[in-house]
């Protein structure tokens, strides 16, 4: 691709895991390695999400200054990143028609309200039949399970896919507090789902799908992410 990428980053708005009043929201590592990578490379980026307004972090993935992954450490020091996620758009008031790839960053809020969000169904199912980059990283392809082609067939289906395992989740002690188990959810839909060592990177790419893991994720999947956009014609 000879053009400036035009990125659109959608995050989570669940504050709470569901009925079970536990603090959750965005994992911010997984927003940030991508975010910067993005534009270090001369993306264009633009942050949103599902219900616009503030983006809940999930506080478990803030530690204090000092302790924390480069990229974290950046935003927290990053006035303009923090204008943006005190006051993101809803993402389906844009013209996401206008972006090259949508990018899907996790926490366990990704699981309270990515799978209702009709308008992300079908935002994803659009950029996948465009041939547009579609990217999660660890409980961001939550994202994907309600995404449809056009025949009726989930987009995950027969597509290599990775995501937050079931032993992850289990290490987490959060298996009975999540709506479904991610690993297992992409299965039933057809997905080839794979995998790393639970905690390490490891990312993947399917023709113009890109999935991570877990939040170690977040910079091999944006590799991916430009590894895909030079494959992609110039628009």
């Amino acid at each position: 691709m000879d053009k400036t990428p035009r990125i659109l980053i959608i995050t989570t708005s669940a504050a709470t895991m569901g009925a079970d009043e536990r603090p959750t929201g965005l994992w911010l590592e997984e927003l940030t390695t991508p975010y910067y990578a993005f534009l270090d490379a001369g993306a264009e980026v633009t942050l949103a999400s599902i219900q616009g307004g503030k983006v809940p972090v999930d506080p478990g993935s803030v530690k204090p200054a000092g302790e924390n992954d480069p990229s974290v450490e950046r935003a927290l020091k990053d006035a303009d990143f923090q204008a943006r996620i005190a006051a993101t758009p809803r993402f389906d008031t844009l013209d996401t028609a206008a972006f090259d790839a949508v990018v899907l960053p996790g926490g366990h809020g990704t699981m309270f309200d990515y799978p209702d969000s009709a308008a992300l169904a079908k935002l994803v199912a659009d950029f996948d039949a465009a041939g547009k980059v579609v990217a999660a990283v660890c409980h961001g392809p939550a994202g994907l399970v309600a995404a449809r082609r056009a025949d009726g067939r989930p987009v995950v289906a027969g597509r290599r896919v990775a995501g937050f395992t079931d032993s992850e989740e289990r290490a987490m002690g959060l298996d009975q507090a999540v709506p479904f188990l991610l690993e297992t959810r992409l299965k039933d839909l057809g997905a080839h789902y794979v995998s790393g060592p639970d905690f390490e990177p490891f990312a993947i790419r399917d023709r113009n799908l890109v999935t991570g893991q877990n939040p170690a994720s977040a910079e091999p999947m944006a590799k991916l992410v430009f590894e895909a956009f030079h494959e992609m014609k110039p628009a």
